[in-house]
């Protein structure tokens, strides 16, 4: 592989694709709203789980994060082995196991057997995403049209983000919490019945010989690494967060090393010395990690705090949502006449604003500068990972183009994961700190309601009248505390966004 950007490999005149490659682009989105929908139904069944399940406020956070620590630890080695096996084949194995899991995560009886059931997804799941948008490269070979699919498929995160509080909230007020799982199945009967039939395989000619001392390593890099920046953000031991830093970080220098080896490198990393390509990555992992860590909040402080139902609270980002799918695909005609890095710095500018916004206008009744907030940060979103995408995917060999859409996608959960475990680590530390407890609640009830915001409600629903809306009001504010630290640590990641793309991405010749 190259180690600039192919553009040589994707020429203006390359031929265009006709209905059959639409369809097939069709079919490739099912299963990108499906990841999409699961993300935000989580983010919005949370206080239905923390209500049925009480975890604690560590399983809460397992819950939501062990998904994407599996999915990211996976997706270069699950990338890579699209490019080997069939990029289609793997897309349908994937596919089977996520709605077998699923249904197992929506009967879940304990907090610890939904989070080995979201492991499991995160398993099958890392077969799904590199799948779709290599798929999507090597369908697409003319660059407008490739970049329009990119686009829609870009698009489908949001579309499956606007979809999923309003099917999740309708599901979580008239069935139990499981249901948000069950969409999976809806999703993916129609894609393995279509997908032999419309999407074409693909895989390398020539692909390297397996090397499972890289697989081995692509694991364990990661979660010691997430794991030690969640220890550390919950003040754990020290020896907990340093052991497991140092266990990933020297996984990580290995696998680097064994690739910039090996003639047929499982992943080539020597793509991160081109600046445009390691700057989309950076701004797809700081965006995701905004993101999430934004919605890890807001979904709370709208059904917890507001005291909206789950389908109001899903309707108030439905604006939001509906902004990030136009933002999307209106920068694909704009970046044939503005430079890219131009478009990918003032959106990020932009979603920087969001953040400001709920920062100078956070209240336990605020609504409105939500909503606000939302449509701000999602229109930068929806514009930026567009126009980082496609740099990424565009810029190697379609023969490897799941790899290098297994880094798009790791960047994506990786943001994911640190966008809970430090976003929502941090604002729950916040809000124990400044919570306030009644006197006369016993110390397990305390301590319940200093793990979270739904375990303040669960306990307040056992006192008297007067004690548990003293403690509400206190958890509340407690809770709106830490929105403010988080929003402040939002807007300078943007910013931070903003100067890493000015600085990597370049003009374009």
């Amino acid at each position: 592989m190259s180690t600039t950007l192919n553009h040589r490999a994707q020429p203006t005149h390359a031929p265009t694709v006709g209905a059959r490659g639409w369809i097939a682009l069709a079919v490739l989105m099912l299963p990108v709203l499906l990841v999409s929908v699961d993300n935000t139904v989580l983010a919005f069944a949370l206080p239905s789980i923390s209500s049925s399940m009480g975890p604690t406020g560590a399983q809460q956070l397992w819950i939501v994060d062990i998904y994407p620590l599996v999915l990211a630890g996976l997706l270069v080695s699950m990338g890579s082995a699209g490019d080997r096996f069939g990029r289609r084949r793997l897309l349908l194995i994937g596919a089977t196991g996520f709605a077998a899991v699923s249904v197992l995560a929506a009967y879940a009886p304990t907090p610890e057997a939904l989070i080995a059931a979201r492991a499991a997804l995160g398993f099958f799941g890392a077969m799904l995403m590199p799948s779709t948008l290599s798929l999507i490269r090597n369908i697409f070979l003319n660059p407008n049209q490739r970049r329009l699919a990119i686009a829609i498929w870009a698009s489908c995160f949001a579309a499956g983000g606007a979809l999923g509080p309003i099917v999740g909230g309708f599901l979580l007020e008239h069935f139990w919490w499981g249901s948000v799982f069950l969409l999976a199945v809806v999703a993916l009967i129609p894609l393995l019945i279509l997908a032999p039939i419309f999407v074409p395989e693909s895989k390398d000619p020539n692909p390297g010989p397996v090397d499972p001392t890289s697989i081995v390593l692509s694991l364990i890099a990661l979660a010691p690494i997430v794991y030690a920046v969640k220890n550390l953000a919950h003040g754990g031991p020290t020896g907990q967060t340093l052991i497991p830093a140092v266990v990933g970080v020297t996984a990580s220098i290995l696998f680097v090393r064994r690739q910039l080896t090996r003639s047929t490198p499982m992943l080539d990393v020597r793509l991160f010395r081109v600046p445009t390509f390691s700057g989309a990555v950076a701004v797809n992992l700081l965006s995701v990690f905004s993101l999430v860590g934004f919605l890890f909040f807001v979904s709370q402080h709208l059904q917890l705090v507001v005291g909206q139902s789950p389908m109001q609270a899903g309707i108030s980002l439905l604006p939001g949502l509906a902004v990030m799918v136009v933002a999307g695909l209106a920068v694909v005609p704009l970046v044939r006449s503005v430079q890219p890095r131009t478009v990918v710095v003032v959106a990020l500018l932009v979603s920087s604003l969001g953040y400001l916004t709920v920062l100078a206008f956070a209240s336990p009744t605020a609504t409105a500068p939500v909503i606000v907030a939302f449509a701000l940060l999602g229109a930068g979103i929806g514009a930026a990972e567009t126009i980082s995408n496609d740099l990424i995917v565009s810029g190697v060999a379609p023969e490897k183009a799941g790899a290098a859409s297994a880094v798009s996608e790791t960047a994506y959960e990786l943001g994911a994961v640190l966008g809970t475990a430090v976003l929502g680590s941090i604002l729950m530390a916040s809000y124990r700190a400044h919570l306030t407890v009644p006197a006369g609640v016993d110390a397990g009830s305390a301590a319940q309601a200093g793990e979270t915001l739904g375990g303040a409600h669960h306990v307040a629903a056992d006192l008297p009248a007067a004690e548990g809306a003293a403690l509400l009001d206190s958890a509340h504010a407690a809770f709106d505390a830490g929105v403010v630290v988080t929003s402040g640590i939002g807007a300078v990641l943007m910013v931070v966004a903003a100067g890493v793309a000015f600085a990597t991405l370049r003009r374009r010749s």
